[in-house]
């Protein structure tokens, strides 16, 4: 991508866009040869604000994630936010993200990209493996030995995209489910 928009980076994938906006607002500035930097003189802090996937249909992807993964909505007017640990996933219409991003809507296939929830544990990866059985979600691949050392599978919502659920040892979450570093 040639220009850095301040507030979001638009990545379009294979058919799926996914917007990941970085907020740096307030953040202080100074400048040096190379350009503008942040406080932590960086062109940008090392952190997430957004996800927003590029939804086929809003209503019927919006009750996945209400009545499978059980979780609560923060907005649902034209488009949908889910407070996550530190940043929000959002659901907003493909079109219309694709539009906002100025990019084509096209594309099929494998997205390019998995979304990933990791836990404590590889007992705590099958209890929530047998709680997504028992709601009728699409298991894509049960959990396993991974080859990087770690213990995963993976689900799918209705619209294929792909989520890891995953046990890795070598990462640090903190009481929250937070990551707190990697080894």
């Amino acid at each position: 991508m040639e220009k850095l928009n301040k507030y979001a980076c638009g990545l379009f994938l294979s058919g799926l866009l996914l917007v990941l906006t970085i907020n740096i607002a307030g953040a202080q500035s100074k400048a040096d040869s190379a350009g503008v930097f942040t406080k932590t003189n960086k062109i940008m802090e090392q952190r997430l604000s957004f996800i927003t996937i590029g939804v086929k249909n809003m209503d019927k992807l919006k009750q996945f994630y209400i009545e499978k993964f059980k979780w609560t909505p923060l907005k649902q007017q034209g488009i949908v936010f889910f407070k996550l640990n530190g940043f929000i996933l959002a659901l907003y219409p493909a079109d219309e993200l694709a539009k906002d991003a100025g990019v084509p809507q096209d594309g099929s296939g494998f997205k390019r990209f998995t979304l990933s929830i990791n836990y404590k544990s590889e007992k705590e990866v099958d209890e929530a493996f047998k709680a997504l059985k028992g709601v009728g979600v699409h298991i894509i691949k049960e959990p396993q030995k991974a080859s990087w050392g770690g213990y995963s599978g993976y689900v799918a919502d209705i619209e294929d995209n792909l989520w890891e659920i995953a046990y890795n040892p070598f990462l640090e979450l903190d009481s929250n489910g937070n990551v707190s570093t990697h080894q």
